[in-house]
């Protein structure tokens, strides 16, 4: 097991999933973002969405084909929990998205907080590079990151913050003309301990 997946394993492990930092009663503005771009029959991906409430709520109302990426298997046996005796419904991908080439595309990608872990540029490379395989022109990616007043750790790692401006910049220079900024969220997420943590979130449309 490599370091990256013993650490999200032992983050997820730590506590109850209800205690974890980033969970949510229900994933109302993610459902709302993709559901926007996403048409029943289309192909989703959720890039770090394993243990997520939203693929079940999305499958439950007839989307799909649907997909999840994660790094940690724990985290996604958790996904198929929920999801039960439909679980074969999904596809299931355990793996680093730094080292992950894809096979399918995906009308939507939905981020939403995975690229902000990614400090190191061959990182950020790497995830754009999966992405422009994954996502066809006229596809949609929603990434949500911590905002530029947010936290500056996370999960005890450090994170990079973005503005949706300083994002849209980012996905420029790793893969010039290829995504169009068209909408940008400015979001607080509350922790189960209460804290407020600033988010955004930003749109994007293949274009080339």
């Amino acid at each position: 097991m490599n370091q990256k997946v013993a650490h999200w394993n032992a983050v997820y492990t730590a506590r109850e999933e209800e205690k974890l930092t980033w969970y949510e009663i229900q994933p109302t503005l993610s459902y709302k973002f993709v559901t926007e771009f996403l048409k029943l029959g289309q192909p989703y991906i959720d890039v770090g969405g394993g243990a997520s409430k939203l693929t079940s709520i999305l499958h439950a109302a007839g989307y799909g084909p649907l997909a999840v990426l994660d790094i940690s298997p724990l985290v996604l046996e958790t996904g198929k929990e929920r999801l039960g005796g439909v679980a074969h419904d999904v596809d299931w991908i355990c793996a680093d998205i730094t080292k992950w080439t894809p096979t399918s595309t995906y009308q939507v990608w939905h981020d939403r907080a995975v690229f902000h872990f990614l400090t190191e540029v061959e990182d950020q490379k790497a995830y754009v590079n999966a992405l422009v395989k994954a996502v066809p022109i006229g596809g949609t990616t929603i990434i949500s990151t911590f905002a530029e007043d947010g936290p500056e750790t996370c999960s005890g790692l450090p994170v990079q913050r973005y503005s949706s401006q300083t994002l849209a910049d980012k996905l420029e220079a790793l893969a010039p003309g290829a995504f169009s900024l068209v909408a940008a969220h400015l979001h607080t997420h509350v922790t189960p301990k209460k804290n407020e943590q600033h988010f955004q979130t930003s749109i994007f449309k293949r274009v080339a």
